[in-house]
């Protein structure tokens, strides 16, 4: 009987772990997909409420595979984080995978790490921002913003590796792509001017993404998870 159940608790801790492990990697099922990201929002928002009991945030976690690939929505009844899965995306922006990546096998790695890995949280960042402080979307700042909430949660999740496995492509795809910015204006300036625009064009919008992960990533100021989003609502008012 004992035997049993040992065996019976491994395979169930071999499951979990081995779920755990498809986050970060490119993903073939669209359930699974969308059931470990609910599951990862519901820890997120969890967090969230720890820190501040009262701060609830609301939001959906689905499939929507769109040029944007991965994005935070609140224009209708029903706010969500909309998820892409790499059949469904475009072959345009398969190319670009490939081609900043490095190759095929490179491309489809890249996507997993970004788009069915880090960049959730980044969303959920998003939303927080927006309950915090209505709608600030379509500037450089509150792309750093969200970055560093994603950076500092995946810090907190034990995703060291993975986040390090980001950073190693970040750098070698930021190297790649070509600086949009014109001479005599500052990143941040330009992105504001010409936000939409630029998040419909990968080399563009790629340049900024890629470079704010490789400038939070090697931050060694930056506090932990709990410490920053405290600092942030207190500076706001809202702690």
């Amino acid at each position: 009987m004992k035997k049993g159940f040992v065996i019976v608790v491994l395979f169930f801790l071999s499951q979990i772990t081995f779920a755990q492990k498809e986050w970060f990697s490119t993903f073939a099922d669209s359930t699974a997909l969308v059931k470990q990201a609910n599951q990862i929002s519901s820890t997120f928002i969890k967090d969230i409420a720890k820190i501040k009991p009262t701060l609830v945030l609301t939001l959906k976690t689905r499939l929507n595979t769109t040029p944007y690939l991965i994005y935070y929505d609140d224009d209708g009844k029903q706010k969500t984080a909309n998820l892409p899965l790499w059949e469904q995306v475009i072959p345009e922006q398969k190319a670009f995978f490939y081609e900043v990546a490095g190759g095929e096998v490179e491309g489809k790695e890249v996507f997993g790490l970004f788009f069915n890995g880090f960049y959730l949280p980044h969303e959920l960042g998003h939303a927080l921002e927006q309950m915090i402080e209505g709608n600030v979307f379509g500037s450089y700042e509150s792309e750093y913003f969200a970055n560093v909430v994603a950076m500092l949660w995946w810090k907190k999740q034990g995703k060291q590796k993975e986040l390090e496995q980001c950073y190693n492509y970040a750098k070698r795809m930021w190297a790649k792509l070509p600086n949009p910015v014109p001479e005599g204006m500052t990143i941040e300036a330009y992105f504001k001017a010409n936000y939409q625009q630029a998040s419909q064009n990968p080399y563009t919008y790629g340049y900024m993404q890629f470079k704010q992960f490789i400038l939070v990533y090697e931050d060694k100021n930056l506090p932990n998870f709990e410490v920053f989003v405290k600092n942030y609502l207190a500076s706001k008012g809202k702690l």
